[in-house]
């Protein structure tokens, strides 16, 4: 985005990385025009044959190893999809989840057969994946499910329901998290693998109508004496999946962060170019002193945020990405998309208020990055057992 005038961290601003940015940015344009996405957004949905032609640019699996099918990329390949899904305004489509959450609970923890299995498929997007966390009872307490997977000779049968979750009318490919052994706590959690194509007792719940992000499959999940081979426990034995959970809980809460601030920029560039045009009173929105003023608080903000982004992706990088630091990047610039954002709105007037406006759709999508991936209340909670 040209509204910072930053540079990148040198290992951001490699040539290789430049020329996959404009890349990426080409496809978008190409494939995801406005008139596409609102059509998403009406359905509820991201067509299946998006996902197929996203797999087929190249854009699935960009930080999966190439002897499982994936590109062989990076996490800075990530972070330039997850910046250019926000950038070109293409809201609802799961395929960062896909690629930078899911696909790394495989290939951090899966078995050797577990990631050839899997990650291929996935690579192709004939698997599109989804995790289901939540539950109606719990949320950010991960240790609160109530969801239970008992082991009945060479399979385990999964009882519970899970809610908010996202991919959840497209995947066929879920990572359940479930009690293993209810009575061991954090230690009694495992994650399970449901290939929903063939899984007698599963279902999909509504498609849930939500504030924003319309285009997301956002779904209730539930599981009736749904049976998986053991070979679907994650990892090696049971009980490791808490442990799993919080080693990408980091990565996920990061995640959130590149697209808050991507959304950030996209809202200054927007609302930028239309104060240069709105004409009121005889002269333009951005002659007058209060536009000027909000304007530059909201660069002055939106600049931290970057910096202290890129430092983070720089950390993580390095594997020193440590949780706490995760979490202040998750709330805080979180808390700042949702700032800005609504102060960009004001300066459109009542157009800020029409769906037709970017700007509109932008104030209803950025609510729910206060609350997933743990809710910022939980992240401050995180950051104080530091002090």
């Amino acid at each position: 985005m040209g509204v910072l005038n930053l540079d990148r961290t040198p290992s951001l601003a490699e040539e290789e990385l430049v020329i996959f940015n404009d890349s990426v940015a080409r496809f978008f344009d190409e494939k995801a025009p406005e008139s596409r996405v609102a059509k998403w957004r009406e359905a509820g949905v991201v067509e299946r044959a998006f996902w197929t032609e996203s797999a087929e640019a190249g854009l699935s699996c960009l930080s999966i190893p190439e002897e499982y099918g994936g590109m062989g990329g990076d996490y800075r390949h990530e972070v330039i999809l997850m910046e250019q899904l926000g950038a070109k305004g293409v809201d609802g489509f799961g395929l960062s989840l896909h690629n930078a959450i899911v696909a790394h609970y495989f290939l951090n923890y899966g078995t050797e057969e577990q990631k050839q299995r899997w990650l291929p498929k996935m690579a192709t997007c004939e698997l599109i994946s989804a995790i289901a966390m939540t539950e109606p009872g719990a949320g950010s307490d991960l240790q609160g499910i109530k969801t239970t997977a008992k082991l009945d000779g060479d399979s385990y049968v999964i009882n519970g329901s899970k809610t908010f979750i996202t991919n959840g009318q497209t995947a066929n490919l879920v990572v359940v998290v479930c009690k293993t052994d209810p009575t061991q706590g954090a230690r009694g959690t495992s994650l399970l693998v449901v290939e929903t194509d063939n899984a007698p007792g599963f279902e999909r719940g509504r498609n849930l109508d939500k504030l924003g992000m319309e285009a997301a499959d956002t779904s209730e999940l539930f599981f009736n004496d749904v049976r998986v081979p053991v070979a679907n426990l994650l990892g090696e034995g049971e009980g490791h999946g808490f442990f799993q959970l919080m080693g990408q809980l980091p990565q996920e809460r990061l995640n959130i962060a590149i697209q808050g601030i991507a959304t950030i920029e996209r809202a200054l560039e927007l609302t930028i170019d239309y104060v240069k045009q709105r004409g009121a009173f005889g002269k333009k929105v951005i002659d007058f002193q209060n536009t000027q003023f909000v304007l530059a608080e909201c660069k002055t903000e939106a600049t931290i945020a970057r910096v202290f982004v890129d430092h983070c992706i720089e950390q993580h990088l390095k594997g020193k990405l440590d949780a706490s630091t995760a979490s202040m990047a998750k709330y805080w610039v979180t808390d700042l998309e949702n700032k800005i954002i609504d102060r960009c709105l004001q300066l459109y007037g009542g157009f800020g208020y029409m769906s037709e406006y970017p700007i509109a759709r932008m104030y209803r999508d950025s609510r729910v990055q206060r609350i997933y991936g743990g809710t910022n209340e939980i992240m401050k909670v995180l950051i104080a057992r530091t002090l």
